[in-house]
């Protein structure tokens, strides 16, 4: 493998879902990132990015925690976040939330210049390629903010391709939400549940071995719903297959 040069000092924003609920996508995040040539730090005290507040309306709270944020994560050649919901707050609506502000709007601006969902990180800036195996097949779920904010569609398509042994199957309606929306399937659970049940009849009819997405929440929901409807199909992160970590308990089994 050819390793880029030169090699810059990247913050790992690593998502307060993935601290919590899955940490073996922070370090599946950690081991592409050095494998791409760069040096990672992951910054001491980071929380939240302040979506949940942020959707919620909680403006003043989201402002708040956007300055701690953006103060954590100045100094570094770039920010990777392994979430397209949570490098879209920071690199969309921060700036957004300082729009009148002068002395913020600077600051806000250069970190978002600088953030990056990891696979549109890794296959766009540093033109990276795994050489990891694993034999299966997967499908792949495109989640919103990654796809609409982000433009994040073909560069995880093209990182998988460069897993040797794995199989691309296709996901009717994969650009469609999967009725997670972060507090939205808390405040409309009805509806969430309708859009999931028609999500998880898709995956299932594709026949792959395993769910791939670029967000946890929409993974933890979509696996959810497959679990309970009994199905055998397993997901993952897709930066977990990316870096050869596909082969463990997938998200909702037992370790």
């Amino acid at each position: 493998m050819t390793t880029p040069a030169p090699s810059p000092r990247v913050a790992l924003f690593v998502t307060c879902l993935v601290d919590l609920i899955r940490p073996q996508i922070g370090f599946a995040a950690l081991r592409t990132l050095e494998a791409a040539g760069c040096t990672v730090v992951v910054p001491s005290g980071q929380t939240c990015c302040g979506q949940p507040a942020l959707n919620s309306g909680a403006r003043d709270e989201a402002v708040a925690i956007a300055k701690r944020t953006i103060a954590l994560l100045e100094g570094h050649d770039a920010v990777v976040v392994p979430s397209g919901s949570c490098a879209a707050t920071i690199r969309v609506h921060y700036p957004e939330l300082f729009e009148h502000d002068a002395a913020w709007l600077p600051r806000a601006e250069a970190v978002a210049a600088k953030t990056y969902e990891i696979m549109a990180y890794l296959d766009e800036v540093r033109g990276w390629r795994p050489d990891t195996t694993l034999a299966a097949t997967a499908t792949y779920h495109d989640s919103c903010s990654g796809l609409r904010e982000l433009g994040v569609k073909a560069q995880p398509r093209r990182l998988l391709r460069g897993v040797e042994g794995l199989t691309l199957k296709p996901l009717k309606g994969e650009e469609t939400c999967c009725g997670f929306g972060g507090t939205f399937c808390a405040k409309y659970p009805a509806i969430s549940n309708a859009i999931v049940t028609e999500k998880a009849d898709a995956i299932d009819a594709s026949a792959a071995d395993l769910l791939l997405a670029g967000d946890l929440g929409c993974l933890m929901n979509m696996a959810g719903k497959l679990h309970r409807e009994g199905s055998g199909v397993r997901a993952f992160h897709a930066i977990e297959v990316i870096a050869g970590m596909g082969d463990g308990p997938a998200i909702g089994e037992d370790a």
